[in-house]
């Protein structure tokens, strides 16, 4: 028998073209975005700018734009005059509602975060007696509707003769539990126990590693928390209402005021204010977007 040997190819040789093979995964089908799943993404993100849009579109024409059908897709040129109407309009206070929820919503998103990273640090890496209870207590807050606290909340109000000022607004709501209850799920997970340990060893009190250690870490998941607190805070309307008065409005209570103010409602004057309070939202939006759209990604990682 004369066994049969192979020669090498030559370094010259053609490749040879081998099929691929290898299998696809049963679900990579899955996560592959089709024609149809951009139709859809597409309308979704139509469907969510067009009211937004609209009031802008809205706020730059005359009365007779609301009652168009179809409605108008083009700005007008009455964007000024209309502005300078609305601001000429003594009852609103709409210059006054716009620097009070500005304020208060910047008030109460700064202790919101400041309180809740300071608490969720606490719950996540501190051990202490009846942590357990107080966290149950937290959860329990979460699960009651804030409407049902007013009746107490407004009797409470009355007697600290706190009625028409801002301070109504602002000091019940300095502290919430989800805000506490996200912070610490957080913390658990992106604070390393050993990193605390370490800058304990290097001599850092409590104080100090909150501040250097606990929160640039926390950083991604607090610009979360304090724009869901901005956006909450800026668009209550109930609660100011109750307390408040057409002389110190939230820009809210100015919104109610032009639409109900007089016998016909002046549409466009509702839509011009509209405009104006979303744009502060989209400031916001803009300066802390980066820190959102990195928590998320940073979450998702995690997860």
């Amino acid at each position: 028998m004369t066994a049969l040997t192979t020669r090498p190819a030559p370094d010259n040789a053609p490749a040879t073209h081998k099929p691929d093979r290898r299998r696809r995964r049963p679900g990579a089908k899955l996560w592959e975005a089709s024609p149809l799943t951009y139709v859809a993404l597409i309308i979704a993100v139509l469907l969510a700018i067009f009211p937004i849009a609209w009031s802008f579109i809205v706020a730059s024409r005359d009365n007779s734009a609301v009652y168009k059908i179809p409605p108008p897709l083009l700005p007008g040129g009455e964007f000024v005059a209309n502005t300078q109407r609305l601001l000429a309009n003594d009852q609103a206070h709409f210059l006054i509602g716009l620097a009070n929820s500005i304020f208060v919503s910047g008030v109460v998103t700064i202790s919101v975060v400041l309180f809740s990273t300071l608490a969720g640090f606490a719950f996540a890496k501190l051990r202490f007696k009846g942590a357990n209870v107080l966290l149950l207590i937290i959860i329990v807050t979460m699960m009651i509707p804030t409407q049902l606290g007013y009746i107490p909340l407004y009797i409470m109000m009355i007697q600290l003769g706190w009625l028409g000022s801002l301070q109504a607004v602002i000091v019940p709501f300095l502290v919430k539990g989800f805000g506490v209850f996200m912070m610490r799920q957080y913390a658990m997970s992106a604070v390393p126990d050993e990193l605390i340990e370490a800058a304990r060893m290097d001599g850092c009190s409590t104080w100090r590693i909150y501040w250097n250690v606990v929160l640039p870490t926390l950083r991604p998941a607090a610009a979360v928390l304090g724009l869901l607190t901005f956006m909450e805070t800026w668009n209550e309307f109930l609660w100011p209402y109750l307390v408040l008065d057409g002389d110190t409005p939230t820009i809210q209570y100015s919104l109610k005021i032009l639409a109900t103010g007089n016998y016909t409602t002046d549409y466009v004057q509702v839509f011009t204010g509209t405009a104006l309070a979303i744009v502060p939202l989209l400031l916001v939006f803009l300066a802390f977007g980066r820190q959102i759209i990195g928590g998320i990604m940073e979450g998702s990682v995690k997860a």
